[in-house]
């Protein structure tokens, strides 16, 4: 086992939502990394996993009427079926529901209360459910959460709180002498600028009562763990003990990857989380940017959420992978375009790499059978095309111990591009027309090999299929983590007589016509949605009423309806509600309900219905629309 250890992290993600293209992004950006270290010869770990408790999945698993494990269960797998697609090579996937995980939180909640760094204390603030966080009066922005923009509640409970406060000092210090310690260096700005505040205790608790679903404090049974205070021990929960994880030689990571929305529960929380218990912070904290779509941020309720399985479906995995890491430097906000999309395949991929490739396997066939021939003597260009893989190279090296991704991919290009212009310079089709100028084609065609042997290397980690495609179209046998980046190091590891195979494309140009089908299909899709919408002033036309159900009967030859009677405070209305699979009529009765009061009669099996139910279908049953509390009849809901 290599002495050498590397270790990367993504966030775990909230298990709230299907994924989307944030999430692959930074997981297909710690798949890079991960992968660059493992040709380097590293012992690499990288993790990634789902968070899985707090109130938000309470909720959740409540308008489901199942239980939050189960809810979790099935969410999860998701990601996980995501991460496989994407060809993510991690080396483990957390869970916060795991028992492995709650072991070690119980064991550092025990420890921190032992030395009095956890202590018990009234706390009247400003909740936000959305973020599960609490807040400061100060802290609030036109009085919405800062972070979120949505309405808080007034909340006082007694809580346990954590003494974050009197690391406030050796935080500032600890990110001012590390540069390296928050990247890129704006994120750093913002955190300092956080703490030129005073820091508060951080409230690690919730009540039992108003939120059960969580990992029991060790020291008092009548609370659970706060979920930020929970999922951040995930990073170094998956080696085992406190002990374990020094033994282990992976603490601290190399790279904690995060989105810019959770900087600061890392930077500040997590570090010094790690203090308090005797461990160090990350040696490197990475806040990336945000995607929008065509300019806008993604938002369900403006239908622009990019799908990373449609896409890969669509556009091929390895093309999504170059794309989202090429088009925007990492750290950086960036937009999302198929258009843009399109044109990267297109012309980075397609014309350039692939015709590359296409070209040198074509020639080998033609003028050598298919063989890798014996170079003869070097000339200037063939001097300058090594010179510049051996630049490249380095540069890569560099790039990457700042997660510079899209500046490695411009680099290589830079490979691409030589390479292409060396052929062209060196003309292999007029060299073979004498036989002098075929001893010189031998020497052009190795390095037109030796080049694109090294390009797959170097690319290897950004499209693992597609250039495990290139090596067998040159004819290597060796896999690449076999070759590895010491086989590049050196220019010429390419054997002579390597039989070379047919060429393919590995990328397969999308024409002009075939272009703009599909973007017409996607603005046409686009179109249809916001047709969908409706207007303020249409929907007000709607009167949603409360009514109590003060009858309720199956109608007969019929599975689903159930003909209610309803009292909405002015009147009484019969209305037929297709909930008969899901509800028994007697459970129905003294119900408080939202029906649609001025939707025309219309007839069902016979019967006049006066109105409609407001009800939502997860798929497997119907549920009622509600009130927590009880609102009365005749109420208009807005």
């Amino acid at each position: 086992m290599t002495e050498k250890k590397f270790y990367i992290t993504t966030p775990i993600y909230y298990v709230n939502d299907v994924p989307h293209i944030g999430h692959a992004y930074t997981t297909i950006a710690a798949d890079v990394a991960a992968r660059f270290k493992r040709l380097e010869g590293y012992d690499v770990f990288f993790l990634t996993g789902t968070d899985e408790h707090g109130q938000k999945v309470q909720q959740a698993a409540h308008d489901l009427k199942v239980t939050p494990q189960q809810h979790v269960d099935k969410l999860h797998q998701r990601f996980k079926e995501l991460w496989v697609k994407l060809n993510i090579s991690n080396s483990d996937f957390i869970r916060t529901t795991e028992e492995r995980h709650k072991v070690l939180v119980c064991d550092i909640l025990q420890n921190l209360y032992d030395k009095d760094e956890i202590y018990r204390d009234s706390y009247e603030g400003w909740y936000c459910t959305p973020c599960e966080r609490f807040w400061t009066e100060k802290d609030l922005q036109e009085g919405n959460c800062p972070e979120c923009k949505r309405k808080v509640e007034k909340i006082e409970e007694h809580n346990y709180f954590f003494r974050m406060g009197k690391y406030q000092e050796w935080l500032v210090e600890k990110i001012k002498s590390d540069p390296h310690f928050i990247l890129p260096a704006s994120r750093r700005n913002e955190v300092l600028g956080f703490l030129e505040k005073p820091l508060e205790d951080l409230c690690i608790s919730r009540p039992k009562s108003r939120l059960p679903w969580g990992i029991p404090l060790p020291f008092d049974k009548d609370y659970v763990t706060y979920v930020w205070f929970d999922a951040l021990i995930n990073y170094i929960s998956i080696h085992g003990s406190l002990d374990d994880i020094k033994a282990s030689g992976f603490w601290p990571a190399d790279h904690n990857m995060v989105g810019k929305d959770i900087l600061t529960t890392h930077a500040v929380y997590w570090s010094t989380m790690l203090k308090a218990i005797g461990l160090e912070p990350p040696k490197n904290i990475f806040a990336h940017g945000w995607w929008t779509v065509n300019g806008q941020k993604m938002s369900k309720s403006l239908h622009n959420v990019v799908e990373p399985n449609q896409l890969a479906d669509q556009f091929g995995v390895d093309v999504i992978r170059y794309f989202l890491l090429r088009e925007v430097p990492f750290g950086l906000d960036g937009d999302f375009s198929h258009k843009a999309l399109i044109g990267r395949l297109n012309s980075d991929l397609a014309n350039n790499l692939g015709n590359l490739l296409n070209r040198t396997v074509n020639m080998m066939k033609k003028y050598f059978d298919g063989a890798v021939p014996t170079p003869g003597n070097k000339e200037e260009e063939d001097i300058g095309l090594e010179n510049k893989a051996r630049e490249v190279i380095e540069e890569v090296r560099t790039l990457l111990e700042e997660l510079s991704f899209n500046k490695i991919l411009q680099k290589i290009w830079e490979l691409v591009d030589i390479t292409n212009q060396y052929i062209d310079k060196t003309g292999p089709w007029n060299l073979a027309k004498t036989d002098e100028g075929k001893e010189r084609l031998k020497t052009v065609m190795y390095n037109a090999a030796e080049s694109l042997r090294v390009l797959g290397v170097l690319l290897f980690p950004f499209m693992p299929k597609s250039c495990e495609s290139l090596m067998l179209q040159l004819g290597v046998s060796n896999t690449i983590e076999e070759q590895g980046m010491a086989s590049v190091e050196k220019w010429g590891n390419l054997s002579p007589g390597t039989q070379t195979q047919k060429a393919r494309q590995l990328f397969p140009r999308i024409e002009d016509k075939q272009a703009a089908k599909i973007l017409a299909e996607l603005e046409t899709k686009s179109k249809k949605e916001d047709e969908d919408k409706i207007s303020i002033d249409d929907f007000m036309k709607v009167d949603l009423r409360t009514g109590k159900i003060l009858e309720a009967e199956k109608v007969k030859k019929s599975k689903k309806l159930i003909q209610l009677k309803i009292d909405i405070g002015t009147e009484k209305r019969q209305i037929l509600a297709g909930i008969a699979e899901s509800y028994e009529p007697e459970d129905l009765i003294g119900r408080t309900v939202i029906i649609v009061a001025n939707l025309k009669p219309a007839k069902l099996m016979g019967i006049e219905s006066q109105g409609m139910v407001l009800a939502a279908s997860n798929g497997e049953k119907i549920l009622l629309a509600g009130f927590d509390s009880e609102p009365g009849k005749g109420i208009q809901v807005r």
